[in-house]
């Protein structure tokens, strides 16, 4: 480490204001507000979160990420890179040792205390953390900017804003329902409409029944959720293909949800990560609530 180390703290140490500006150089505004600068386009970048990793493809730089952490499954070519830890305690040897010139963070994902070391180090640190439906596809455009790869970037974010526009206009006119999103089981948690998932559920023509609560992620009570008696449950659930948290609530039938037989999975990863996916997670509400709708 000590190599890698000496080379990162002499880069820090450079007389940056004596330094030409160069015609490559690319600067964006990170979701801390801060001005990151490169002085040409990132070719070797490390995502250090899923949905960090996620949106970097996404953006068209996929081949220049040199480093991931766990979990980041997501495209499959994710897989083939080296993985340097995961997103609370990242490997800091391991990650100097790949040499990246770009680090993207995640606000609240990553410890502060690792992405400030990264930063004295030298090495530019993009935090970003998109809570709304339009941040996403800001996002791929600032990554795309940073790497060089402009066109692929805004022709998938245009992908996404057109696609979440359709939705929108497609259930602008929805006959309201009254909807429970469970993102957790234990402690039991939901989401408020400053979430991307209670925009996503007021975009499908749904009313989030814990809309008003001040935490994005809230904890609620069980009864709670049975006194505000929903007409629909949607549940993410632990994996891709895991009901068990919509089967908890069968055991109370007198709930309208469980009594239409409301009850629907959306898988996490397509709703759960701001990423582009989430117009594919989106389509699956929008269709579950066009359910419930019929079984009125």
């Amino acid at each position: 480490m000590a190599a890698s180390l000496l080379r990162h703290l002499t880069l820090a140490l450079l007389p940056l204001a004596a330094a030409p500006a160069l015609a490559d150089e690319r600067c964006a505004v990170d979701d801390r507000g801060r001005e990151v600068c490169l002085a040409a386009p990132a070719s070797r970048i490390a995502a250090l979160s899923p949905g960090a990793t996620e949106l970097v493809f996404a953006a068209g730089a996929g081949e220049r990420v040199v480093a991931v952490v766990a979990h980041s499954d997501y495209p499959p070519e994710a897989a083939e890179v080296a993985s340097v830890g995961n997103h609370t305690r990242v490997d800091l040897e391991a990650l100097l040792a790949l040499e990246p010139d770009l680090v993207i963070g995640w606000v609240t994902g990553n410890p502060a205390e690792q992405l400030e070391r990264l930063e004295r180090l030298g090495l530019p640190v993009f935090q970003i953390e998109p809570r709304r439906i339009e941040e996403i596809a800001g996002a791929i455009e600032r990554l795309a900017h940073l790497a060089g790869s402009e066109a692929v970037g805004k022709a998938e974010a245009a992908r996404f804003r057109q696609g979440m526009a359709e939705l929108a206009r497609r259930h602008a006119e929805s006959v309201p329902v009254s909807v429970f999103y469970q993102v957790w089981d234990s402690p039991l948690m939901t989401i408020n409409d400053d979430h991307w998932i209670g925009e996503v559920v007021r975009l499908c023509g749904g009313v989030n029944v814990f809309a008003d609560l001040d935490r994005l992620a809230p904890r609620i009570a069980e009864e709670a959720v049975l006194a505000a008696d929903p007409e629909v449950i949607l549940a993410g659930g632990m994996g891709e293909e895991n009901r068990d948290w919509l089967d908890h609530w069968t055991r109370y039938p007198e709930l309208t949800a469980v009594d239409r037989d409301n009850l629907f999975f959306v898988p996490p990863s397509l709703i759960q990560r701001p990423t582009p996916r989430l117009l594919e997670g989106s389509r699956l509400m929008c269709d579950a609530l066009e359910v419930v709708r019929g079984r009125r």
